[in-house]
């Protein structure tokens, strides 16, 4: 069989699950911030995605103490009202070894009391005490829609998004403004979000505005940007690699066979640089939020870039002066996914 060629070989991305892992470091400065170690102390989560995802599935596997307490993709709803997160976990594990896997795969043996697993094609879904209880809704049965709604507002500890589709805008933003008319039947706004923190895998799940709303109602959330920056970072990592081990091969210190048998032997190194960056990046922006806990300082954080033309603050949806003044007078700074924003700024002028 003929060798691939060099361009062609690269680092696998879900075989890495490094999408997955970037996000994680997002989560867990969340919840450590929260004074809840999720490595060691179970927590509640409603997903957005299936098993079969790279995203999602490798998200859903990274720790023993997930509740996935209910997900949906655009086939099926799963509701697992009370899961015992041992058995769980091997479930999912097993669902996301299991080539084109759907939550109509899962086995219903090992959903707990009230639960099952639901075709989004049903004209209605039955809901059980149980389930009503752990969505926090009172509704003996709801469309598929409607229950895709609430799940997405769930009092839960933890909404993961490792989906295609936006789900959450502003209140002010109609969904005409957010331009995916396949989700407009679910969407909701981010003041109704009632979970602690919001991992985003997926793009453009949030709209800026939703992210903002959501963030000054109390949720703990950056961006996109963030949360999933693990997989471009890993990409540009590549690109880098490539292009000095193809100057060795130029330059016939390295065959062409040598450079691919090297690549693979920095997967490892590569990914702890790369989850290296997402650290420092959560950090940045928790360190940032300290530092500019009086909304006035928060407003000087970008008078620089906009006086160099390089930000608008409208394109950007940040504040404007007396948005600000209205803030501090509430108590209030930026918002992380405003912070996160600045960030990206204060790398390029930088």
């Amino acid at each position: 069989m003929p060798s691939l060629p060099v361009a062609a070989r690269g680092y696998d991305h879900k075989a890495m699950g490094i999408t997955a892992r970037g996000a994680r470091e997002s989560v867990k400065r969340h919840f450590r911030e929260l004074g809840i170690d999720t490595q060691s102390t179970d927590f509640t989560v409603v997903g957005i995605g299936d098993m079969s995802g790279d995203v999602f599935g490798n998200g859903m596997l990274l720790s023993p103490h997930i509740r996935l307490v209910a997900a949906f993709d655009h086939r099926h709803v799963f509701i697992d009202p009370s899961p015992d997160p041992a058995a769980s976990f091997t479930e999912r594990d097993r669902l996301f070894k299991l080539p084109r896997s759907s939550w109509a795969d899962y086995d219903t043996k090992l959903i707990s009391e009230g639960g099952g697993v639901w075709s989004r094609s049903e004209k209605s879904v039955p809901l059980s005490p149980q389930a009503q209880e752990v969505l926090g809704i009172s509704d003996a049965q709801l469309t598929p829609a409607e229950l895709v709604s609430a799940i997405l507002k769930a009092p839960v500890d933890l909404l993961y998004n490792g989906g295609i589709g936006t789900y959450v805008k502003a209140a002010t933003e109609s969904h005409a403004d957010v331009g995916d008319r396949a989700n407009d039947a679910v969407r909701i706004d981010g003041a109704q979000l009632r979970c602690k923190v919001v991992a985003e895998g997926g793009n453009l799940g949030f709209t800026q505005r939703g992210r903002i709303e959501a963030a000054l109602a109390g949720v703990r959330l950056n961006t996109d940007a963030i949360d999933n920056s693990a997989g471009v970072d890993t990409s540009d990592h590549e690109v880098n690699i490539k292009i000095l081990l193809g100057l060795a091969v130029a330059d016939g210190e390295l065959t062409e066979k040598q450079r691919n048998a090297l690549l693979p032997q920095m997967t490892d190194d590569v990914a702890a640089l790369v989850l290296r960056d997402n650290y420092f990046q959560t950090q940045a922006l928790s360190i940032g939020a300290r530092l500019a806990a009086a909304a006035r300082r928060t407003g000087a954080l970008h008078a620089l870039p906009e006086k160099q033309g390089q930000l608008n603050r409208t394109i950007e949806f940040l504040p404007t002066e007396d948005e600000i003044a209205d803030r501090k007078a509430r108590g209030l700074g930026l918002a992380s996914p405003e912070q996160a924003v600045l960030l990206a700024y204060s790398s390029k002028s930088g």
